[in-house]
Formats: C-alpha cells, sequence, structure tokens
C-alpha cells in the first residue's frame, strides 16, 4: 500500500544570486532566481511576506522580500548585517547559491487600501518591505491616491535604496521626503528624527492609511504621533519582528503573547496590536 508523499515544509529550492547591489556599508540587495524554472515560474508573493534564507553550515533566517510581484523574473532581497546567516551571505557574490522557502506570512492588506493616500514612513533597513508595497501601487497606476514617503537614517552615508528614492522623489504622484539623525559635510538636506517631517510632508489622517517599518523605538513614537494627529488604529499598519526559527507557526519561537509573528503577521494594524506587549 503506498503512503501519500507529504511536502517537507523545511525543504528549502536553490536559488542562485544573480546581482548584488550595495546600499550602503551595512545592507546588499541580492536579486535572485530559483534554479529550478519551474519553481521559478510558479512562485509568487505578496508584498509584506518574507522567505527562510539558507546557507549550508551557516543557519537560516527570515529575511523579507523587498521586490514586487508587478515586476516578475527576479526576487530581490535587501538583507542588513547582523549576525551569522547575513554575514555568511554578505560575502557571496553574484553565482553563488542559496537556499529559500516560503513565502511566509500575512502580507500587506493592498485591496482593503484601494483608493485610499498612503504614507510609508521608514527607518534604516525599514524601507526594505515598504518598498515593496511601494513599487507595487506605483504600477497600479490610478487604484491608489497620493504617496508619501518620509524615510530616516542615521547619517547621510547610511541611506539606502538611492535609486528608488532618487526614481520616487522625481514622481508627480509622490512626496518623498528624507531626513538624518545626524549631519555630514555635504548633506543640505533635514536633519532629525523622522517624525520631525510631519509638517514638512502636510499629513492628514482622512482618506489617508500609514504604513510604518523600522526600528521598535521609532514605530513606538510614530505610533503615538499618528494618534494625536486623528488617525485611527484600523488606518495605520505595521510590521513586527521577533525571533523566527520555522516560519511556519511550529517551533513559537516568535511569539508576542499568544500571537506568531511568523503566520499572524508579520504584518498587523495598531488595531491588532492593542493590549500585546510590543514594545
Amino acid at each position: 500500500m503506498h503512503q501519500a508523499r507529504i511536502a517537507n515544509v523545511y525543504l528549502p529550492h536553490s536559488a542562485v544570486i544573480r546581482e548584488v547591489i550595495v546600499e550602503n556599508s551595512l545592507i546588499k540587495t541580492f536579486v535572485t532566481q530559483f534554479l529550478d524554472q519551474d519553481v521559478n515560474a510558479s512562485f509568487s508573493y505578496q508584498p509584506g511576506q518574507f522567505v527562510m534564507v539558507s546557507i549550508p553550515h551557516h543557519g537560516e533566517a527570515p529575511i523579507s522580500i523587498s521586490s514586487t510581484p508587478t515586476r516578475p523574473g527576479e526576487m530581490h532581497l535587501s538583507v542588513r548585517v547582523c549576525g551569522h546567516l547575513t554575514t555568511a551571505l554578505h560575502e557571496l557574490g553574484p553565482g553563488a547559491v542559496i537556499g529559500m522557502r516560503g513565502p511566509y506570512g500575512r502580507p500587506f492588506p493592498l485591496a482593503g487600501l484601494a483608493g485610499k493616500n498612503l504614507l510609508f514612513v521608514a527607518g534604516g533597513i525599514g524601507l526594505a518591505p515598504l518598498r515593496s508595497v511601494i513599487n507595487y501601487a506605483l504600477d497600479q497606476g490610478e487604484k491608489y491616491g497620493k504617496k508619501t514617503i518620509l524615510y530616516g537614517s542615521r547619517r547621510p552615508s547610511d541611506i539606502a535604496f538611492r535609486s528608488d528614492l532618487s526614481v520616487w522623489q522625481e514622481r508627480p504622484d509622490v512626496a518623498c521626503h528624507l531626513t538624518v539623525d545626524e549631519a555630514q559635510p555635504g548633506w543640505d538636506g533635514h536633519v532629525g528624527v523622522v517624525t520631525t517631517l510631519w509638517e514638512q510632508a502636510e499629513i492628514s489622517f482622512r482618506e489617508t492609511v500609514a504604513l510604518l517599518c523600522g526600528p521598535p523605538v521609532m514605530i513606538k513614537f510614530v505610533l503615538a504621533d499618528l494618534r494625536r494627529m486623528g488617525f485611527p488604529d484600523e488606518a495605520v499598519i505595521t510590521t513586527m519582528e521577533r525571533h523566527m526559527k520555522c516560519g511556519v507557526g511550529i517551533c513559537g519561537h516568535c511569539h508576542m503573547d499568544k500571537t506568531l509573528i511568523c503566520t499572524d503577521g508579520p504584518v498587523f494594524s495598531a488595531a491588532e496590536l492593542a493590549g500585546l506587549h510590543v514594545f
């Protein structure tokens, strides 16, 4: 009697790195494709989801997808070096093969945002998952309203995704504002934390949904400011991070009270986070 074959959720597919884009001294974007063309053709994802990336003898880690499914053929993984796996990944170049499984997680609710103005607030590597949403929205023509992008970095040399930022700043349907915590020689832009850009960006809570991603301390203060500005919690969407092991809700490492980041998130509305021990 033949037994049904059960797919191994921990088994990654091999993917090749086609290009490495240096974003800054700590962040690189890896342009990847699956080696199996059937997998490459059938793989689909939505903005906000992540994949588990593995390198033999170096372990596995969750990485946000920073490209948009509206531009198929390649998948971008923007990675900040911060541990064993990411250090090993940063040492690889074009032609290297890595393991990837997924996509996992709950994406941004893009269908429910149609017709809304979109406010994006990002800090550092937090622009990576929002980059996916921004380019997705821009590729949809007039499906979404005005797009406002507020991006904060520690120093001008830390600004990542410069190519995207240049494109966004040139678009008439996008208001893109940058700030740094600490100026460096040659910087003539805004200086201050990202929340000091509110007046410059002329933010209104009416018909606007805010999407946030960045360090926890940034998200904490941005959430507080948005509430004071009149944004209802249902109109504020953010991402949460916890240490993940399995990515599929089995190990429980990424719990936030009784909520699992890998399956219940990583995307949450502020209303869903109410009452949880978040920060």
